[in-house]
Formats: C-alpha cells, structure tokens, sequence
C-alpha cells in the first residue's frame, strides 16, 4: 500500500516539474495566441473598412472580415502549439488539418459548396441587394445575399430563399442591371386595314403617353400573318425598368393604342372565329369524294348545295316513313 502512494506521489511530482519546466513555454504560446488574435480582429475591422463603399452588399465586408480573422487566429493556434510542444511539427499539424479537412468536406459538402457560392456571388456581383431578378419560376427583389442563400420577396408579398449554389450555377435574369428596358405587346388587326396608316396611329398613341421614353423611340413591327389577324408588335422603353413601373406602362400603352385605333379610326381588331360544318349522314353523297360537300370533291362534278338541318331532318322522317309503309305493304302481301 505504502509503495503504491510513494509511486502515486511520484508520478504527481513528475508532471507538476514537467509543468514547471513547460510553463514558460505555456506563457509564450498564449502570449502568441492572444498577439494573433488581437492581430485577427484589427485584420477584420480594417477588410470592413475596405468594403463599406459597397453598400449595396453589407454583407462582403462581414465575411471577408470573419474569414481573415479565423485564417489568423488559426495560424496563431498553429504556431502556440508548437512553442508549447517542440516535439510537435508543423507537418503534423499540416496533415492533421488536411485530413479533416477532408472528413469536413464530405460531411458538410452542401453547405460548404453554399458558402463559396455566396462568397463568389459578393464578389462577382452578377446582381445587388435591391435588384429585380427572374429565377426558374420565382420572381421577386433581392432581400438579402448572405453566405448561405440569397432571399427575394416576390411581387405578391412572400419570401424566397435560393441557396447560393444553385444561383450560381443556373442562369438568372436581372430586369434591373441597366437603366432602360424595352416592353413589347402585339396587337391583331384586320385583314382589311391599312397597314402603314394603323402603324402610324400606334406610333401616334405610344409617343403622346410620359411613361413610354423618347429615346430611344418606340416602334412597330409587323410580325405575323395569323388565321384570324395580322399581327403588329409595339416595343417601347421605359425608366426605370422595375416591376411596377413595367406594369403601369403596359397598362397605358395597350388601354391607349386600343383608344386610338378601336375607338377613334375604326380599325377593326378582330375576334377569332370558327366555321363549323355539319355532317349529314342522310344526303346519299356521304362517303362519295366526288360528290360530299364536307371537302373539296376530287371529281369534275359539281359541289352538291348546302342542305338546312331541318330540311334534312324532314327528310329523313319522310324516308323513315317511306320504309315504314314499305315494310306495311311486304306484311300485308304476305298474309
């Protein structure tokens, strides 16, 4: 028992002189520690102060600034670790941090994939805070663009959230990158009409409204001959190129040129029609191609007149009652 204490106390004596003789070391290293971390903090105040003329995202001084901070206080660690323990090598650190970088990487691969694509969203800034953007089949303002994903609000007042991989690997479209943007709206007129005068007066309509820009000019093309009206495109700018804006535009632009044209010239827009044919089973020239009327006959012979549906109805009780006393006379005769 006595020798088992006097063992026990000597194994307390040794660690308490190897403290003692790791103790400056320990000093050392957390004065290190402190100086680097200290050091991380004024790297990260001052990549903010870099960054704050970006006020369209207040968020890229942030992660910039916490990243070099963590890379710093790492480091730091790093080199704490070795003044504490001089058996310890960089390239053991090296390789323990390389292989958890790997454990890391496959556990967290879509979160890390989100974070460089954020990171690279901020820097790029293929689209800001504030812009309008069209994505798949969401559509909205641009909230937020954090490391993670990126928050619109669409236009119906409900939030999105888009993780940063996927807006940086998919084509997004940005209504709001340029100052202008052109509108178009197609308008259907008669085959009657004259196309150079209607032309006109929607050139006529679309120059008298504020809302559509002088330069560059509205114009119009015609673009389609359709089944039931030829088709005339209206293309107009507008400033600025928002939603809203978009909105009020079409909606004077198409309530005007239908005033000028409808309304006050006359110029038809026409509905679309539908010509129905019925088939009369009853005529005796079903199923002949030369003579039905259904289609145009193959044959030198003459397109057979139209028949009312009630005269084929008629007809058709007086062949009924035709076969009826026919059938009549054959049961009497036989009798």
């Amino acid at each position: 028992m006595n020798a088992e204490i006097s063992a026990l106390l000597d194994r307390v004596q040794k660690m308490a002189n190897d403290f003692i003789i790791l103790l400056p070391n320990i000093v050392l290293g957390l004065f290190v520690f402190t100086i680097f971390v200290i050091f991380g903090r004024s790297i990260k105040r001052l990549v903010k102060r870099l960054t704050r003329h970006r006020t369209y995202a207040r968020n890229l001084g942030m992660v910039l600034g916490r990243l070099a901070q963590g890379t710093t206080v790492l480091v730091g660690l790093f080199i704490s670790l070795t003044i504490v323990f001089p058996s310890l090598k960089a390239s053991d650190l090296v390789q323990l941090l390389g292989i958890s970088g790997v454990a890391i990487g496959f556990a967290f691969r879509d979160i890390l994939q989100n974070f460089l694509a954020g990171i690279l969203i901020l820097l790029t800034e293929p689209f800001q805070i504030n812009d309008q953007i069209v994505f798949k089949n969401f559509e909205g303002t641009v909230e937020n663009i954090e490391t993670r994903a990126t928050t619109i609000r669409t236009y119906d007042g409900r939030r999105i959230v888009i993780p940063n991989s996927e807006l940086f690997t998919n084509s997004v479209t940005v209504n709001t990158a340029f100052e202008n943007r052109r509108l178009e709206y197609d308008v259907g007129v008669g085959y009657g009409d004259d196309l150079d005068w209607t032309k006109q007066l929607m050139l006529e309509a679309m120059h008298s409204l504020d809302v559509v820009l002088k330069d560059p000019p509205p114009d119009v093309l015609v673009m389609e001959l359709a089944e039931n009206s030829v088709n005339i495109r209206a293309r107009w700018w507008i400033q600025p190129p928002r939603w809203s804006d978009a909105l009020d535009s079409r909606d004077q632009v198409i309530s005007a040129i239908k005033q000028k044209l409808y309304v006050e010239n006359g110029i038809d827009l026409p509905y679309p029609t539908r010509q129905i044919l019925f088939h009369d089973q009853t005529e005796e020239t079903d199923g002949d191609r030369t003579r039905q009327r259904e289609g145009w006959p193959s044959g030198k012979n003459k397109v057979p007149k139209p028949r009312s549906i009630g005269g084929s109805l008629q007809r058709l009780a007086q062949l009924q009652d035709r076969n009826g006393k026919v059938d009549a006379h054959e049961r009497n005769h036989e009798s």
